[in-house]
């Protein structure tokens, strides 16, 4: 059924919605049209960003807890585009002559974002729809075609900010541009992050911001550090974030995208998402 019918046969929904007769519903193009404009303009995002700024002006938030999630879609993956690579040259194995001078290793792109603005450090982010592949919480590899969410959660499973990249992106390479975000919309104290957010860079930004960061060791990285008792107790807040991520797919839309592209799939979630931050926030009242 579609959504034109669904809300002609629906008199409750369509009285939700503004309608009071059938005849008055538009048809399905109208919607589609519509769509088109709101996810062309971002109005889902800008009406979140406004709810949120309004809703924590002049308050704290204790915890931010950051990750990602797959975001499955019925698209052909976009291959990434193809860059001139120069011919290899290949060096004595040891340390250069005096003379000798050797090119730079090209700069990582955590490294690249310390000098890069907040527009910029979005723009660089690979959007196109791909193929992931993560270890699930049983340690089984598991792939997608479609996009990543990437959430900032506060306390009380408020989404506080998103942004939705190609399904390849490693979660660390969207964590400096999205503490910006975040830190732009509200103050918060503690930024709580999985192991897959163990970098020196992240860390720096995140004390950059005066915040203090509770990110789990990754093992890769040497012998595995663990937290102090503290840490450890504040760090269980993190699944703040995992049940937002579970409501938004389960109640608000997040497992049945039937648009294609990144701008139409990022206003399809961030629709969901607003109802989700909306609903959060009236439990507060009630």
């Amino acid at each position: 059924m579609g959504t034109s019918t669904k809300v002609k046969v629906d008199s409750q929904l369509r009285r939700i919605c503004g309608w009071i007769n059938p005849g008055s519903v538009p048809e399905e193009w109208s919607f589609s049209r519509a769509f088109a404009e709101f996810s062309g303009s971002a109005l889902g995002a800008q009406v979140h960003e406004a709810l949120i700024k309004s809703k924590y002006d002049g308050k704290i938030v204790g915890h931010i807890s950051r990750d990602s999630s797959e975001i499955e879609a019925r698209e052909k993956t976009q291959k990434a585009e193809s860059k001139e690579v120069a011919p290899e040259v290949k060096f004595p194995v040891g340390r250069p002559r005096k003379e000798e001078q050797r090119p730079l290793p090209e700069p990582t792109r955590l490294e690249r974002q310390e000098n890069m603005t907040l527009e910029e450090m979005e723009a660089d982010l690979p959007r196109a729809c791909n193929v992931g592949s993560e270890k699930n919480s049983k340690e089984f590899k598991e792939t997608w075609i479609g996009y990543k969410l990437h959430l900032d959660a506060a306390d009380g499973q408020i989404p506080i900010s998103c942004i939705l990249t190609s399904a390849s992106l490693h979660d660390s390479q969207a964590a400096i541009p999205f503490a910006q975000k975040t830190s732009e919309r509200v103050v918060n104290l503690y930024d709580l992050m999985d192991s897959a957010y163990d970098a020196e860079a992240i860390k720096k930004v995140s004390k950059s911001l005066n915040h203090v960061p509770i990110i789990d060791s990754n093992p890769r990285r040497g012998e595995k550090t663990e937290f102090d008792p503290a840490s450890k107790e504040r760090y269980k807040e993190r699944t703040t974030v995992e049940r937002v991520f579970s409501r938004l797919k389960d109640e608000f839309g997040g497992r049945m995208i039937r648009v294609r592209g990144n701008a139409k799939v990022f206003s399809h979630l961030m629709f969901g998402i607003l109802a989700l931050t909306a609903d959060q926030l009236m439990k507060f009242l009630t």
